[in-house]
């Protein structure tokens, strides 16, 4: 079996294909990183018109890639949301056509749960992972599932019938969104969490610690009291407002704010880093689970995956950086899920922007 997975659902045109094994075949992406990089953010209409550009070139290319023909696919999966409404509908209307100028069954994927079975992704010999998590759902426990991206951080957990529930989720901004956030008040470039990650390195001493918004009693997170701690010590510190390029100092690279900068940008990751791996090993100790994943654009940050596989006292497995931010790989991996299971989708297949995870 071999799927055609469509993922349009922001900002990156991407479509990968995968055998039932698991096997990533192709994994082709569209970044539009540097057109929005001027904008400081994403701009929807942008986006939408991109895509219109970008997706049948990478539809052609992930075939090149893999090596097959369209009578060697078993079905096409797309995105149907969560996103931005105008950048799905581009995914799914192409889907659509190709499933009806193919006959091949059209699956759509939760955006969401794509990122959570990117985990269950093979690149060549390596299956450890993929057989760690599907061991630990046959021996009856659930898998504990860290969603942390720009727009969403939420903990869901998996059960032995992969069935996802919701058992946490931020109260108000997305960790990847404090990044964006926080990057903009140092002045550096979008998108934040790369840039953040960068600067951080080169502090040379301890960083001051910034508070942590610890919502005891809760499995919940709240990334907004963070930002504003790091504008009110932008600000104490002379580095806000930050010059506006970066040739001026405002990343690091050059002038008085060098050390400041990188000083509270790693302040800022540390207090990030310390709130998602301590709430999320705390949730898979109360329910008991066999193993965690870590997933979304956020599990590319280094000290992230290496805090959660530090102190982790079950198995973490966390999808290599291709597999983290948007992907089509992802959506052909959820949507082997659904089709074995015998799920298919009509025409009347909508998209759905506000789309959420474990529950209805």
């Amino acid at each position: 079996m071999k799927i055609l997975g469509i993922e349009t659902s922001c900002d990156e045109t991407s479509v990968g294909i995968v055998d039932v094994t698991g096997e990533v075949m192709a994994n082709v992406v569209a970044t539009q990183v540097d057109i929005h990089a001027r904008f400081g953010g994403i701009v929807p209409e942008v986006a939408s018109r991109q895509h219109v550009i970008d997706v049948r070139p990478v539809v052609d290319e992930s075939l090149k890639t893999a090596g097959v023909h369209w009578d060697d696919l078993d079905a096409i999966a797309v995105t149907h949301g969560p996103g931005l409404a105008g950048s799905l509908i581009i995914g799914l209307n192409t889907a659509k056509g190709l499933s009806a100028s193919t006959g091949l069954p059209l699956v759509g994927v939760n955006h969401l749960e794509g990122h959570i079975f990117a985990a269950w992704g093979v690149s060549g010999d390596s299956r450890e992972d993929r057989e760690l998590l599907d061991g630990a759902l046959a021996e009856g426990r659930s898998v504990m599932c860290l969603l942390v991206s720009g727009g969403h951080t939420e903990l869901v957990l998996m059960h032995p019938d992969r069935r996802f529930e919701l058992v946490g989720q931020t109260r108000d901004d997305a960790a990847g969104e404090a990044f964006d956030k926080a990057a903009r008040v140092l002045g550096l470039r979008y998108p934040g969490g790369p840039e953040i990650q960068r600067v951080a390195e080169t502090a040379t001493k301890e960083p001051e610690p910034l508070s942590r918004a610890w919502m005891r009693g809760t499995n919940d997170f709240s990334f907004s009291g963070i930002k504003t701690a790091v504008l009110n010590r932008a600000r104490k510190e002379g580095l806000y407002p930050a010059p506006s390029t970066p040739e001026n100092g405002a990343d690091g690279e050059n002038g008085a704010h060098t050390e400041a900068v990188a000083s509270l940008a790693k302040a800022f990751q540390d207090s990030v880093v310390d709130v998602l791996v301590t709430k999320t090993l705390n949730a898979a100790t109360e329910f008991d689970c066999g193993a965690v994943v870590v997933a979304g654009g956020v599990a590319a940050n280094g000290p992230l995956r290496t805090a959660f596989r530090q102190k982790s006292p079950v198995p973490v497995v966390i999808p290599p950086i291709s597999l983290c931010t948007d992907n089509g790989a992802m959506i052909a991996l959820a949507g082997i899920e659904r089709f074995s299971n015998g799920e298919r989708d009509g025409w009347s297949l909508d998209v759905e922007p506000g789309l959420r995870i474990g529950r209805s």
